[in-house]
């Protein structure tokens, strides 16, 4: 018996990619000053950074993994959301990526599955269907093993 995925549909242009393969983790769509070699979440036109404030930028995908900083759960149902996994709550996490920024982005898993300084990778979620697709957020699982 074969399955059709529906399409997925990213929340907000821009922020993350959808890999054709289901399986395969998105990465999220970053910046990265040429002149500073500093990498930012969400896409700047110009570095951050004070003394530099280039224009000298590329668009950049950044993790799937990251490291646990911080969390805290949320125990109200996730807004917008027609997921039932949302209804009793949520947790969101602060991940360091590798390439050096720090973002705040939802958690897939309960609130006993986190430690501070655990590998976590992105994953898609769906957060509701619209029609035939399916609107989907980034957030992060702790990675097994």
């Amino acid at each position: 018996m074969t399955t059709t995925q529906r399409p997925r549909v990213p929340i907000k242009p821009g922020y993350f990619t959808i890999p054709d393969d289901p399986q395969q983790p998105p990465k999220l769509l970053g910046t990265k000053c040429n002149d500073f070699s500093e990498h930012y979440f969400p896409r700047r036109a110009i570095c951050a950074r004070p003394e530099c404030l280039s224009e000298n930028t590329a668009d950049v995908e950044l993790g799937p993994r990251g490291t646990l900083y911080s969390y805290t759960f949320v125990h109200l149902p996730l807004f917008g959301s027609s997921n039932m996994e949302h209804a009793e709550g949520y947790g969101v996490g602060q991940v360091d990526l590798p390439e050096g920024p720090r973002v705040q982005l939802p958690l897939a898993g309960k609130q006993g599955e986190f430690k501070i300084g655990q590998t976590l990778e992105a994953e898609l979620n769906t957060l509701r269907e619209d029609g035939a697709s399916d609107i989907v957020i980034v957030r992060f699982r702790p990675l097994e093993g």
